[in-house]
């Protein structure tokens, strides 16, 4: 039996007939507007000035986001008026447009926090790689969505890498390497999109390598890889007794060579390493054991990947080298650069499980906690709201990214499907990394929480990111069910 439709208005049962918003996913909608109250609410609290008499006085930032919100809906409203072919044709001319804002930013912006990344005009200030994130998200949805398009040919994961990694190195020319890293997140969709464990894998690994890279010496990392994939290939190989002997002998070689040779450093190192993979890959070889293959060249990458990462860390400036190191636990500096981390936690814990109610949190009224109306707004939510209070938001910012993971799943066409995770991968990292970085789990990065933190770019690019993801999902064919 074909679908049920009303006779007058040709909507399908379970629609608003007639209805403007007829097709939209009001409960996606319902959870962009909570965050957002909730976020005003939270800035009036954290930067409310009781010297300005004035309540709607727009010397309270409170007031200038409202502002902002205002503008957003607006804008956020012609959105869903749009027809979503708009945003496929558009996808080009926005990416280009979006790379151009990068480079003149880069070459004619205002230095904020040590980051070249804002216009300034009059007193208003605009972040483009805010809107660049949107554009990157529809040029990736594009290039992806074309019918020969395959992610795991080589061809075309080189192109729709290029998309990400031409924003991606402009950023961090900027500085600002915590907004760069977002575009990180796009692997999610890849991932999503069928692209082989071969080539995430590595990728994950890589990771890896550069957390440890920081904590242990390259000589301890390398044994201990070695001695993992010894025991990965006796457990493939059904061989223990001769792979720990050999692992016994491959250990007491690095040793000796470590000692003797005339070489310091890295040189010595990689002799010594380059020694045991081709002792690894001589076995692989005799015993014909293509298992024992992806050990020996996840071995060598480690040995190439461990100093690149040393020397790439060397160039960043010395700040960002002891956010790195106070993260990995390398290095302590309570008043320094662990000041904003100690006072995030301090506010957070105080509020115990209900907080101390609306606009009573200490470490936010008196100053303690810096950025505490920006990138630290959800210490505010944890003082003031407590546990419960600081449970909901977090709730809310899952609900919202599974539902749009949801309207991807829904929508038939690669481009909508496509389009709507890269905002749940985009949300996802934003989240993670600044409610991350409040509770000492991630490094501060200097990211905003979306919806919430104060500021008119990240508001107004969030509000159209996830609008645009609303509007495509409005025009898929299946439109009976919204609140499933």
């Amino acid at each position: 039996m074909g679908p049920l439709y009303n006779n007058t208005s040709g909507y399908s049962v379970g629609q608003k007939s007639g209805s403007l918003f007829g097709h939209i996913d009001l409960v996606a909608l319902g959870l962009y507007f909570a965050l957002v109250l909730i976020g005003i609410l939270s800035i009036t609290s954290a930067s409310y000035d009781p010297d300005v008499e004035n309540i709607f006085s727009f010397r309270h930032n409170y007031m200038k986001q409202i502002m902002w919100a205002g503008i957003a809906w607006v804008m956020g409203l012609v959105i869903l008026l749009l027809d979503r072919r708009y945003f496929h044709m558009f996808a080009y001319p926005s990416y280009i447009l979006g790379i151009g804002l990068l480079v003149a930013v880069l070459l004619f912006g205002v230095k904020v926090n040590g980051a070249k990344a804002w216009f300034e005009f009059g007193g208003i200030r605009l972040q483009p790689v805010e809107f660049v994130k949107i554009a990157t998200a529809l040029m990736v949805a594009r290039v992806m969505s074309d019918f020969s398009f395959n992610i795991n040919r080589v061809r075309d994961l080189i192109k729709v890498a290029a998309v990400i990694f031409i924003p991606l190195l402009i950023i961090i020319l900027q500085n600002d390497t915590g907004s760069g890293l977002v575009l990180c997140s796009f692997l999610f969709v890849f991932i999503r999109e069928g692209l082989t464990k071969y080539l995430y894998f590595p990728m994950i690994f890589s990771v890896f390598l550069f957390i440890v890279s920081f904590i242990f010496t390259p000589v301890s990392i390398f044994v201990t890889l070695l001695v993992l994939f010894t025991i990965y290939s006796a457990l493939k190989m059904g061989e223990v007794v001769s792979h720990v002997r050999f692992l016994a002998l491959a250990l007491l070689a690095t040793l000796l060579l470590s000692l003797c040779t005339p070489l310091s450093g890295y040189a010595s190192l990689m002799i010594v390493c380059g020694i045991s993979a081709l002792v690894l890959g001589a076995i692989a070889i005799k015993m014909r054991a293509m298992v024992l293959l992806w050990p020996i060249i996840m071995f060598v990458y480690a040995m190439l990947f461990v100093p690149t990462c040393d020397m790439l860390f060397s160039k960043l400036k010395s700040h960002q080298q002891d956010r790195i190191l106070t993260y990995v636990g390398v290095k302590s500096d309570p008043k320094g650069i662990d000041y904003n981390v100690n006072q995030s936690l301090i506010a957070i814990g105080s509020g115990g499980v209900f907080g101390k109610g609306f606009m009573e949190g200490t470490q936010t009224k008196y100053d303690y906690l810096p950025e505490k109306h920006t990138d630290f707004i959800f210490c505010t939510v944890g003082e003031e709201w407590g546990f419960v209070g600081s449970s909901i938001v977090v709730l809310l910012y899952i609900a919202l990214i599974l539902r749009l993971m949801r309207m991807g799943e829904r929508i038939k066409e690669p481009f909508g499907r496509v389009y709507c995770y890269a905002v749940a991968a985009i949300l996802l990292f934003h989240v993670w990394v600044n409610i991350g970085m409040t509770i000492g789990l991630m490094p501060v990065m200097g990211i905003p929480l979306p919806l919430m933190s104060y500021g008119g770019s990240s508001l107004l690019a969030s509000t159209l990111l996830i609008m645009i993801a609303i509007r495509l999902d409005a025009s898929t064919e299946d439109q009976s069910i919204y609140f499933g």
